[in-house]
């Protein structure tokens, strides 16, 4: 035998295991948490790089004697180089493996953000956010695709949800310290920070972060490291030395977006497509615009900072509290959080200038649009298998990254034309909204397949 216990889900008398069979059989363990921690502390330091353009802007446009509306094009560079990496680096993930691109990209968005610290004009910001957006592009979706394959199927959203509620607390944090940095060490301070902490987290993510045991048992690179890595999944196993570790799915060939739109995944890509379009084109508008727009309303702009982070909290919340239900209930429950996101997100822009409305219904906001869109995110990765997860997430990110420049443009030029608070976040709604269908019409199409790639 394989093993020396009773054979189990995974495991064959002929000295062969099936990797996601054993990996689904086991209860989640230390080893899981420990990676799900490893990935969560990359995308909390994505999440502060990401969103702390947003969080400096009125200083920056003080600063520099900028128009209402300046920054627009410097948050679509960022957005741009997201879209950007994640097209390019989750296929290449796909060949080559998860812990490269993830390493590689956290190094590049780090000395990016670094980079911010010097510059003085507008010019060289939008240059420098777009070459910071493709290492932080590259890190997501191959955090996530690595999550999902040392997990369950049973538990993989809860788990991949959990770690992704990392990039929504360095987002959130981003906030908090730019109120309490700013009035003391100006803007530069966050980037700084943002900057140097991927730089020194990098090497203890070399030396302690596994590669996609998925990965390894597909392409057979290492056989003795995939067994290495089952055993700290399930501590009291043994195996014997011809055993062989295998992935029971096809490997591919040819270009690896191209499997994107066959077997019948056509339609479902599309729609996971409009999913993370209307979903980050909502999330980055309102991220990179609550602060001005509160501080147009009058709140300082630590105090700005401080209340446009609540999206960020709400979503941490969010996330934790959805789990389940997207375990349990799949596209049902998304299309209900993105249709409790529209409302949430009009009444906005009804709380008239009560900070305490305002505060809750972005609280709210962020519940819905940043926990369903880790909710997308989990539910991608769940539907892929091993040798097109990276390309998956990462093309479904790359098309919602189009709808995040989109987004903020659309806010800049509106604020610039001095459209009400109340027609903006109307406006808002509206690709909360269409998520929705889409997400309910991922329902009808799961209904109609039993089939379900783990």
């Amino acid at each position: 035998m394989a093993i020396n216990t009773t054979p189990a889900a995974g495991v064959s008398p002929d000295h062969t295991i099936e990797v996601a069979g054993f990996i689904d059989a086991q209860p989640v363990g230390r080893f899981q948490i420990r990676l799900l921690i490893l990935c969560a502390a990359v995308l909390f330091i994505d999440g502060f790089d990401t969103q702390a353009i947003g969080y400096v802007a009125p200083e920056i446009a003080r600063e520099w004697n900028l128009g209402r509306g300046a920054l627009g094009p410097v948050f679509s560079a960022g957005l741009f180089g997201l879209m950007i990496g994640a097209l390019i680096f989750g296929p290449i993930a796909d060949r080559i493996g998860r812990k490269r691109i993830i390493l590689l990209s956290t190094v590049a968005f780090g000395i990016g953000t670094l980079a911010t610290v010097l510059v003085h004009d507008i010019y060289w910001l939008i240059g420098i956010r777009f070459v910071t957006g493709l290492g932080l592009g590259g890190a997501m979706p191959n955090a996530v695709a690595l999550t999902s394959e040392f997990s369950p199927h049973r538990r993989r959203a809860t788990m991949v949800m959990a770690m992704f509620c990392g990039f929504s607390v360095g987002a959130a944090l981003g906030g908090l310290l730019a109120a309490a940095l700013i009035p003391m060490f100006g803007w530069r301070s966050i980037f700084l920070i943002g900057g140097l902490a991927p730089l020194i987290y990098a090497p203890f993510l070399a030396k302690m972060l596994p590669e996609s045991i998925r990965f390894l048992a597909l392409t057979g690179r290492d056989n003795a490291e995939t067994g290495n890595l089952l055993k700290k999944i399930a501590p009291t196993s043994s195996f014997a030395p011809a055993t062989r570790f295998v992935v029971n799915e096809p490997k591919l060939v040819g270009i690896p977006v191209a499997h994107l739109f066959k077997e019948g995944r056509t339609a479902t890509t599309l729609l996971f497509w409009v999913v993370f379009f209307m979903s980050l084109l909502d999330l980055y508008l309102l991220s990179n615009w609550l602060p001005t727009v509160l501080n147009d309303l009058g709140a300082s702009i630590s105090m700005a900072a401080a209340i446009g982070a609540m999206l960020q909290v709400g979503g941490v919340i969010g996330t934790f509290t959805l789990g389940n239900f997207i375990d349990r209930f799949s596209f049902r429950a998304l299309a209900m959080t993105y249709l409790i996101a529209a409302v949430a997100i009009t009444a906005i822009g009804f709380s008239g200038h009560s900070i305490a409305l305002a505060t809750l219904a972005i609280f709210c906001a962020g519940f819905c649009i940043v926990g369903g869109q880790i909710a997308s995110n989990a539910l991608t990765a769940t539907y892929y298998p091993t040798t097109m997860r990276s390309t998956g997430v990462g093309w479904a990110l790359g098309i919602g990254r189009a709808g995040s420049i989109v987004g903020p443009l659309v806010g800049g030029i509106m604020i610039a034309n001095h459209v009400g608070v109340e027609t903006l976040f109307m406006t808002a709604a509206i690709p909360a909204l269409c998520a929705c269908v889409a997400a309910f019409a991922l329902n009808r199409l799961a209904g109609r397949s039993s089939r379900r790639v783990s």
